[in-house]
């Protein structure tokens, strides 16, 4: 017979985060925010076009406030959600991890 128990084996199951899907999670909304703010100044127009969001280009190589810099600013966008969203899982499992040893 198992010293866990039925309780305690579903509460680690529940807490657990999947790093991958959190990272899709945050992938997609992270380029599809970039994605969208960028087309929405370049719709706008004007003389200067976002130079706020602009500031990007200093950050994500290549990327500019016009529609091809969209979809470039959209896959970076993609790899740094990804990647946080990784980042934030596996340290969230690790402190669940510790806390459960800590509890016994």
């Amino acid at each position: 017979m198992s010293s866990i128990s039925d309780e305690e084996r579903l509460a680690r199951a529940v807490l657990k985060l999947n790093g991958r899907v959190l990272g899709l999670a945050l992938g997609i909304t992270s380029g599809l925010a970039i994605f969208v703010a960028t087309n929405c100044l370049v719709i706008k127009g004007g003389d200067v076009v976002g130079p706020h969001l602009g500031l990007l280009s200093q950050f994500f190589f290549g990327y500019s406030v016009t529609f091809p810099g969209s979809f470039i600013g959209m896959a970076y966008g993609f790899l740094l959600g990804y990647v946080s969203g990784w980042v934030i899982a596996v340290v969230y499992n690790r402190v669940v991890l510790l806390r459960g040893r800590g509890s016994r």
